[in-house]
């Protein structure tokens, strides 16, 4: 299974999507879930209980997470000499990326970098200047000689041209990112009656994923490989074979969380929720983890064997009201029938042999949710 280790609540940006909402006015959301106040903010268990927890699951894989995992070198280092797992990665803003040696940064099998597509987008969300150390860093990283997959991670907003941002970060050779996901910042936050994402999700992001899908289609017919565009990729395969899945981040199925005190929990966006408590890594195995299903209207959703649920943190706390819910369901429906109005020239592709239904595989519950 998949496992977010979480080392530290701390981070070295305070972005407009993420920490600055802990200063803004929420709408109020999450009755019924009870928020454990006494959550450190740093790691603060015996990593041997850690060791022996990741020991009894013979296909282990670790993601450092945080808060800016990075800001605790020290602690990246420490389990990636000792924790007994055949892969690790990481999900980093890339800030301090360039103080982590390269023994320790080419041995990740996947870096998730937050950059959300041209330097006026993320440094106006992320901050003066981030951009561009993010892709000094990225350089640095490649230039170490790091030959796993990179994942340039967006964050979505009303002020994302969706075409113009995943464009830019694709087929810019200045950053060498392997592939390109994006999240959009939808039902995660009481923030709904503050927002435009009706209107921008109608003539701005779905109109832009269509004409994205067909980009990407032309990729694959003009240079015979298929874009690692997450959304795209994560389904297609499934819409091919006919396939239903399940969540597809895998949280709560094949995809935990471990949070500072050693509690584990099925999502990392569900740090506190004590509802959701699975076990603690001192005393419970791998394998005696509770599946957590998505519930609510989901469950009788016609897309429930498309998206899966899309988020089981929002399925849980519903922080958007039904209208803005059905808002965010309606991108996730555009994003589908996207997908489908391609998929007979990907099959006719696949059949010229331009490119094969292998080309489709990718690593699942590597940090993209796929469906943003």
């Amino acid at each position: 299974m998949y496992y977010h280790l979480i080392l530290t609540d701390a981070c070295n940006l305070c972005c407009s999507y993420c920490r600055a909402k802990d200063f803004e006015e929420s709408d109020p959301f999450g009755e019924g879930v009870t928020f454990d106040e006494d959550v450190p903010p740093e790691l603060s268990f015996d990593l041997n209980h850690l060791y022996r927890f990741l020991a009894e699951d013979p296909e282990a894989v670790l993601t450092f997470y945080g808060g800016e995992p990075l800001m605790r070198l020290d602690l990246v280092r420490e389990v990636m000499d000792h924790a007994p797992v055949g892969r690790f990665m990481l999900q980093t803003n890339a800030m301090l990326l360039d103080r982590l040696e390269p023994e320790y940064r080419n041995r990740f099998s996947t870096i998730l970098v937050s950059i959300d597509g041209p330097e006026p987008l993320t440094d106006a969300h992320r901050g003066r200047g981030v951009y561009r150390r993010v892709t000094e860093n990225v350089r640095v990283l490649l230039d170490g000689g790091y030959t796993g997959e990179l994942i340039a991670r967006m964050t979505v907003t009303e002020e994302t041209d969706i075409e113009e941002a995943v464009l830019h970060l694709a087929e810019n050779s200045d950053h060498s990112f392997s592939s390109v996901h994006w999240q959009i910042d939808a039902n995660f936050w009481g923030d709904y009656s503050k927002r435009d994402f009706g209107r921008w999700a109608a003539s701005s992001y779905n109109p832009g994923i269509r004409r994205l899908a067909a980009r990407w289609v032309a990729r694959m017919r003009e240079d015979g490989t298929v874009p690692k565009w997450y959304p795209f990729l994560g389904v297609t395969a499934d819409l091919l074979l006919g396939r239903e899945s399940g969540l597809r981040c895998g949280c709560g199925y094949a995809n935990y969380a471990v949070m500072t005190d050693g509690t584990i929990i099925p999502c990392p966006c569900m740090v506190g929720m004590k509802e959701w408590y699975l076990g603690h890594v001192a005393e419970t195995r791998p394998q005696d983890l509770r599946r957590v299903p998505v519930g609510g209207a989901c469950t009788t959703c016609d897309l429930a064997g498309f998206c899966g649920g899309r988020c089981l943190y929002s399925n849980v706390l519903n922080p958007w009201p039904a209208e803005g819910r059905r808002l965010v369901c309606g991108t996730v429906r555009n994003l589908r029938d996207a997908v489908v109005s391609v998929l007979p020239e990907v099959r006719a592709l696949i059949r010229g042999g331009v490119v094969t239904l292998d080309d489709f595989a990718f690593e699942r519950y590597n940090g993209c949710e796929i469906i943003p």
